[in-house]
């Protein structure tokens, strides 16, 4: 008996888990074609494309000593950025990135037009820059020092155990050091009674 099976014509006939095993074999090899090929379309690049770019006739009609602040915002709109330090300096930047996946993206293009103004409010240049004109800035190393003293996690867990008074009466005689917040009487503390 064992492992055949008896048919009533008493003919023998493999297993019936063994006997599909190819054709599973093949529909799970499909399967997980068509898994990885449903996840390709995941590692295509995002392109993506921000900021305000004006067109070239309109940055025609921009004309150094003649045209205006508010002319020229009128023929190409808001600025994408205006310098820090004055308001002499619009920048119109656009830029487009691509990104695989979680990776980080890169920048495929990059313009800039940089409309100058003199004292008057009257354009006094207008100068493009593209991604070749573009520099690496390193940033300074270290930190800026905060105030105060980091806790560690332990100081962190244990650090109020004690610190707050399980009565809110105080005694009258004068002899209460600690403020209402339960912290001890420092000569200067603003939060003293």
């Amino acid at each position: 008996m064992g492992a055949a099976c008896a048919h009533f014509n008493g003919s023998w006939s493999p297993h019936p888990v063994r006997r599909n095993t190819p054709h599973r074999l093949s529909f799970l090899a499909l399967i997980a074609s068509l898994l990885a090929f449903a996840g390709l379309p995941a590692c295509a690049p995002t392109v993506d494309k921000r900021g305000n770019l004006p067109e070239p006739d309109k940055l025609a009609e921009i004309r150094p000593g003649a045209t205006t602040r508010d002319e020229v915002s009128k023929i190409l709109g808001t600025p994408s950025s205006i310098s820090v330090f004055n308001e002499k300096t619009w920048y119109y930047i656009s830029r487009r990135t691509k990104q695989v996946a979680f990776f980080d993206p890169d920048v495929t293009d990059q313009q800039v037009y940089i409309v100058n103004f003199d004292d008057r409010g009257v354009v006094k240049a207008v100068d493009h820059r593209n991604l070749k004109d573009a520099r690496d800035i390193e940033p300074a190393p270290g930190a800026t020092p905060a105030p105060g003293r980091e806790l560690t996690f332990l100081e962190q867990i244990i650090g109020n155990v004690g610190r707050f008074n399980k009565t809110s009466s105080s005694s009258s005689s004068g002899g209460d050091t600690s403020t209402q917040t339960g912290r001890p009487y420092e000569p200067g503390d603003p939060n003293k009674r």
